[in-house]
């Protein structure tokens, strides 16, 4: 490890901290754009799955399942040579909406599993509660049901999130720009391949303590389960 540092170049580091700062703040912005879309479709897709209608759960069941059985990397390039075919008027999104489009689409089932284990961890009395003082359906399940099973899946969510923020590295194969992009324009530039991935790294894990940070904030105010180290 000492030889390790004694040989690495910071110089060179130092002139590219302004690109890895940039990939940050790129992967930031386009994981919180995802996670917020995998949640909010997560919350349908786990309703559906729990659906007393077998043609509704069994098509939920389906799209969780071909999309946990294939790589994301091949979902997309799906999305991305396929959508075009598929639109009339050709492709309206560019490369980074395409590269959103396809990481919601594989977070999405993984979100809504979480999600529906949440949801059965809730009380039944909790909701049982909530009718007795005159909630609807809808009101009992957004205000009393879904705060409790989102707190309750903190952890789970934080390791989803990390997995989710770290697949954005792939979209650099359809040239969209966020960190694992910065590493690789240093190293094309450079040629130095230790001090430009060992800087992606260590910004994937500044951006992964943030998540943590931000986590347990969101945990406490939801007031969930006892917060646990992860």
């Amino acid at each position: 490890m000492s030889s390790l540092l004694q040989h690495f170049n910071y110089r060179v580091v130092g002139q590219y901290l302004d690109i890895f700062a940039e990939g940050m703040f790129a992967t930031l912005w386009m994981s919180a754009v995802c996670l917020v879309a995998s949640i909010f479709f997560g919350v349908f897709v786990a309703l559906m799955r729990m659906s007393p209608n077998p043609l509704i759960w069994r098509l939920a069941a389906g799209y969780i399942q071909a999309i946990r059985a294939t790589p994301l990397l091949i979902q997309i390039y799906l999305v991305y040579y396929g959508l075009p075919a598929l639109l009339p008027f050709g492709n309206f999104f560019d490369e980074t909406q395409t590269a959103l489009i396809a990481l919601t689409i594989h977070s999405t089932p993984y979100m809504a599993e979480i999600i529906r284990a949440g949801i059965l961890s809730v009380p039944a009395g909790q909701a049982e509660g909530a009718y007795s003082v005159g909630f609807s359906r809808p009101q009992t399940l957004f205000h009393v049901v879904l705060p409790q099973a989102l707190a309750n899946v903190t952890p789970p969510l934080i390791g989803q999130t990390a997995i989710l923020i770290k697949d954005t590295s792939l979209f650099s194969i359809i040239a969209v720009f966020e960190l694992m992009g910065a590493g690789v324009r240093m190293f094309s530039e450079t040629v130095v391949a230790t001090e430009s991935y060992v800087t992606t790294a260590i910004c994937y894990l500044m951006i992964y303590m943030l998540t943590l940070i931000l986590a347990r904030f969101a945990q406490q105010k939801l007031g969930g389960t006892e917060w646990r180290r992860i």
